[in-house]
């Protein structure tokens, strides 16, 4: 009877433990903001230029070559800077690439996400880099925001390629949650 009674306890111990996958989301409460994906097209995402100098505002990774730094900038691209005179560095240009976030580089090749493509740059004259290979699909992407429990709009593909989020204001809670 004892043995009884406490295998009896024990499964009501771990019973209760056990919860429904489904009320995990409903324990999260919406505070009246959501992230919201950006789209592209594929013609503006496959849009790589490099064009004049651009300010820095969310600066990444960075990778020497000297004299020169080339500066992530989050999502948008890499900045080229002249480092020569280290009291006076000079930003001489800007390679644009969509949904740009990483960057290695090995000898005179820079190799950078746009999204889910890898493209590769000759910069054996860091003046002017050179776009010499895309290879497409390399990266594999999610369709949704790099954080954990947060809601946000569900992706439509119809509307584009997702480059991005920004967290806005909702009127109610949206139908995606991670």
């Amino acid at each position: 009877m004892k043995n009884r009674f406490l295998l009896f306890f024990l499964l009501a111990i771990v019973s209760s433990c056990v919860t429904d996958g489904d009320d995990f989301y409903e324990r999260i409460p919406f505070d009246g903001t959501g992230y919201r994906p950006n789209y592209k097209t594929a013609e503006e995402m496959a849009k790589i230029e490099v064009i004049g100098a651009q300010p820095l505002s969310k600066p990444g990774k960075i990778y020497v070559l000297e004299p020169y730094l080339f500066i992530n900038e989050s999502g948008q691209g890499i900045h080229i800077v002249d480092n020569s005179d280290p009291k006076n560095p000079k930003n001489i240009s800007f390679i644009s690439i969509t949904g740009n976030y990483d960057m290695a580089a090995k000898g005179t090749f820079l190799y950078a996400d746009n999204l889910t493509n890898l493209v590769v740059f000759d910069i054996s004259n860091p003046k002017a880099p050179k776009l010499t290979k895309t290879v497409p699909n390399a990266i594999p992407v999610n369709n949704y925001p790099p954080f954990d429990g947060v809601y946000f709009e569900c992706v439509e593909s119809k509307k584009g390629i997702v480059t991005g989020w920004e967290k806005v204001p909702m009127s109610q809670k949206p139908n995606c949650m991670r």
